[in-house]
């Protein structure tokens, strides 16, 4: 797995409160960075990687652990 370089912690916020989140720390972020979400909206582990593919990123992960989601993307642009 993938060392995240920034961790959002999104948990107790809703769709589209953590793919806000997401955007705005990858506008931030350096071509390569690791940026991981967390989420306890089932919403996100569907709408984050459909925009991260769309967008051009790479989605590590998306796994769920202890009642939330995990959900790792490689900015690649």
């Amino acid at each position: 797995m993938a060392q995240a370089t920034k961790t959002i912690d999104a948990r107790g916020s809703f769709c589209p409160g953590p793919l806000m989140e997401l955007i705005k720390a990858t506008r931030a972020a350096e071509v390569g960075d690791v940026l991981e979400v967390l989420s306890n909206d089932a919403g996100s582990a569907k709408d984050i990687p459909e925009w991260a593919k769309k967008m051009g990123h790479t989605v590590l992960y998306v796994e769920e652990a202890d009642g939330y989601w995990k959900i790792a993307i490689k900015k690649e642009r």
